[in-house]
């Protein structure tokens, strides 16, 4: 059975467990995994590749089948998948499973596609493609977003924000987080600041920089820094893009100190927390305690002095910190 991605309450209200989420928007899926399945979710959220569940089919189908007593709804998310798959999805519906949802994310399926069909034509299956957003709609989603934060912008300076997203809403929310971090308490910019912000050539972002240094990740920080040309503009991106996420590792480690279990504290944190970053959050919260947190927010406030005292160097002090940071 097909459903139109915009049908979000058609979506929410269904009480079937199969779906299939297949095109190239990969930005509207999260969306609408999000607004639909994750958020306000309390049960257990499980992401598996095809691969892996190709290799380990009898191990996932007792996960499915023989649930514990005390074992609350769960999500399970199986990424990349492909007509390989199609045996596993029949044997699945050949049984009457609740409490569970199961969701298959596949990038474009042509008509031909076994998966494809089979969740088309039954209405025991939802099938919800997802194709690329055109310019219009684009356009449409970046001016309620400034519109949202107060913030006037030219139709030109859309365009250009747009353009640069090629079509992908993915991009288009990595380019407005970049914006809305820099501003976010900063009263002091214009507009040209936010032409330099999304003229950023980096393909990596800034806060998946921040991620592998708040995990401790050295390795893969040195790699980011040096694989971009981060400019001495961007130093405060950065800065306030590590203090956003430090502060939440606070109120994480609270949470956490009561409950002793990292698993409850990610999920059960609000503002949700989505689905593909509560690994890395979980090790982050491993490596920071909360007096450890409180002193890195005192250093990076003591920092973002210091660079725009020496704008010249902000860029090489900024390196030396992430890096220090992270080791």
């Amino acid at each position: 059975m097909i459903i139109k991605n915009f049908e979000l309450e058609r979506i929410k209200k269904s009480n079937l467990s199969l779906y299939l989420f297949y095109g190239q928007n990969e930005g509207l899926k999260k969306e609408v995994l999000e607004n639909c399945f994750i958020k306000n979710f309390k049960g257990l959220v499980e992401k598996y590749e095809e691969k892996e569940v190709i290799e380990n089919q009898e191990e996932i189908y007792s996960k499915i089948f023989n649930k514990s007593l005390f074992e609350k709804e769960k999500i399970i998310l199986i990424s990349r998948t492909s007509d390989k798959i199609v045996n596993f999805i029949e044997r699945i519906l050949e049984k009457n499973v609740s409490d569970i949802k199961i969701i298959c994310l596949s990038e474009i399926l042509e008509k031909k596609s076994k998966l494809r069909n089979l969740f088309e034509k039954d209405s025991k299956l939802i099938c919800i493609p997802f194709y690329a957003d055109d310019n219009k709609k684009l356009t449409q989603l970046c001016g309620d977003f400034f519109k949202k934060i107060n913030v006037p912008i030219s139709r030109e300076i859309l365009n250009i924000i747009v353009d640069k997203c090629q079509g992908d809403r993915n991009n288009l929310n990595r380019e407005l987080e970049k914006v809305e971090m820099f501003i976010d308490g900063n009263t002091n910019f214009d507009i040209s600041d936010i032409l330099k912000l999304i003229n950023l050539s980096e393909n990596y972002t800034v806060s998946e920089l921040v991620d592998s240094c708040l995990s401790k990740n050295i390795k893969n920080t040195a790699k980011i820094l040096n694989e971009n040309n981060y400019t001495n503009d961007d130093c405060i991106l950065i800065l306030r893009t590590m203090l956003n996420k430090t502060k939440r590792l606070i109120k994480l480690r609270d949470d956490y100190d009561v409950t002793k279990n990292l698993d409850s504290t990610v999920s059960n944190f609000r503002p949700p927390i989505f689905w593909k970053d509560k690994d890395v959050i979980k090790k982050q919260l491993l490596k920071w305690d909360k007096k450890n947190s409180s002193e890195l927010i005192f250093e990076i406030n003591e920092l973002e002095k210091l660079i725009k005292k020496n704008s010249e160097n902000s860029l090489r002090i900024t390196y030396d910190f992430v890096l220090s940071t992270a080791n």
